[in-house]
């Protein structure tokens, strides 16, 4: 089930929001998580199994953890930070963590793994056994984000960042709570453990979840999907100039942009409604000056969730320069293998970060600050769009022609005509440049809705009309980030 389709919106939504309202805190938890078990079960209910089992070892080590210690913990109080953890404590985060990354190492990678030992056998002369190819594990909805997002549980109890979770519902609900389940934004626990034992539900959330959401819809419907099918006739194409190559490349920059960002504000503006704040997704990415900016405005729940469980406990920028360029290299390429079980997301992880190690080692003597402003964008735009043809292409070989179709490298093929006359009709040419203009120079939804006026609000649901309509008419409607 997806967000902008109409079984969500005229059914799953209403009557959610009408159960949800109509009880006391425990009796809205309880309906928050069924329905979340109902939403995320509905293409597989097997699915919730999954999720069940996760949800079960991560809330007892999240217990044996704030009971394990050198004192008593009967409260479950917060963990002193300075206080040493016992080997049960260890062995709990532990277990926890080695779950957590079994789940998804098995679901999300057995088949990458399958098809590389099948590629090696034929390299070396040898046949694979006829049962690797017959094995195929079905990759679940979302499963790189709920476990990020339980696995967090445990380790920010572990920190002593948070208070454990006595009730098991609370921590379900947490888990479950269908909002961000499936293509997040990733929430911490540490950023919601409060508001999961208290928050308020006022007009002004409401109206604020409501305007996001709609907001959501109009960037989803209005300029991702067209962008997209831009980008998927010159990427399908198999051959085009540079020119159409180019093309292409800017608009699925922008579909995946609108698309990703789009469901992020869905997915808090529904949190909003339910009485949640999520913390913003994203911050105007391609306005970014350097890599290293860029980062700290895309996917902004993924970023800081590398940077505070992985960089850091790697050692960050602590242990020597050498150790922060490998530390750096090594988190995106295991970024890049979060987004997908192929070899084009490595190479793009590999991408950002070797710029990332590369600016880092230029510090404040780096040639980005030697050229204008706009330079600087152009140029950081410019990279990012060459990493998002490994991200979007289905094989690296595919990747390496188009890359090189951007440069003049190889020739346009007799279709190519014919795929002008597609991509250039002025209702995607006038998408792709509304989606451009806004993506740099527009504000963002999150701060755009933080003081509301009637105005604004009378504009988000002229454009959640107009959105909904257009939905009608239209066959094409991914959602991309649904498939990590």
């Amino acid at each position: 089930m997806v967000f902008s389709s109409q079984l969500f919106l005229f059914w799953f939504l209403p009557l959610t929001l009408l159960v949800y309202y109509s009880g006391g805190r425990r009796l809205r938890h309880l309906v928050l998580t069924l329905v979340s078990y109902a939403f995320y079960g509905w293409a597989n209910p097997w699915f919730v199994l999954l999720m069940l089992g996760s949800t079960f070892i991560d809330y007892w080590c999240g217990i044996a953890i704030m009971r394990s210690g050198p004192e008593p913990n009967p409260d479950l109080l917060a963990l002193p930070k300075d206080q040493r953890r016992t080997r049960r404590q260890r062995t709990a985060l532990l277990v926890s963590i080695v779950s957590n990354l079994s789940l998804l190492g098995f679901f999300k990678y057995f088949n990458f793994g399958l098809e590389n030992y099948n590629a090696l056998m034929t390299a070396v002369g040898l046949d694979a056994a006829a049962w690797h190819d017959a094995l195929r594990v079905t990759l679940p909805l979302g499963i790189s984000f709920y476990t990020f997002q339980s696995m967090s549980y445990s380790i920010d109890v572990y920190r002593g960042d948070a208070r454990g979770m006595r009730d098991p519902l609370d921590f379900a609900c947490y888990v479950a709570m269908f909002p961000q389940l499936v293509a997040g934004p990733i929430i911490r626990f540490a950023d919601v453990a409060e508001q999961l034992r208290e928050r308020s539900h006022t007009v002004e959330k409401f109206a604020r979840g409501t305007t996001m959401f709609a907001l959501g819809m109009l960037k989803k419907v209005m300029l991702a999907n067209p962008c997209g099918k831009v980008a998927d006739t010159v990427f399908d194409a198999g051959s085009a100039g540079v020119v159409d190559a180019w093309h292409g490349v800017v608009a699925y920059a922008m579909q995946i942009y609108f698309d990703f960002s789009a469901y992020s504000d869905m997915a808090i503006g529904l949190g909003l409604m339910f009485g949640f704040v999520f913390a913003k997704n994203f911050d105007s990415p391609y306005k970014s000056q350097s890599i290293t900016e860029f980062w700290r405005r895309w996917h902004i729940s993924l970023s800081s969730w590398l940077r505070d469980y992985l960089y850091v406990p790697l050692g960050g920028n602590r242990k020597g320069e050498t150790r922060t360029y490998v530390n750096l290299a090594l988190v995106m390429l295991l970024g890049g293998l979060w987004h997908g079980s192929s070899w084009n997301f490595v190479i793009w992880g590999a991408i950002h970060g070797g710029w990332l190690a590369f600016e880092r080692a230029r510090g404040k003597y780096s040639f980005y600050n030697s050229l204008p402003r706009p330079a600087r964008v152009m140029l950081t735009f410019g990279i990012v769009l060459i990493a998002w043809v490994f991200f979007r292409a289905p094989d690296l070989d595919t990747a390496l022609r188009y890359v090189g179709a951007m440069f003049g490298v190889g020739t346009a093929q007799a279709g190519a005509p014919l795929l002008d006359l597609v991509i250039r009709q002025p209702y995607y040419l006038a998408s792709l440049a509304v989606a451009s203009a806004i993506a740099f120079f527009a504000p963002q939804s999150w701060d755009w809705t933080r003081r509301l006026t009637p105005g604004k609000v009378a504009l988000s649901v002229l454009g959640l009309w107009a959105s909904i309509t257009l939905l009608y008419t239209q066959s094409y409607n991914p959602f991309i980030y649904f498939i990590f």
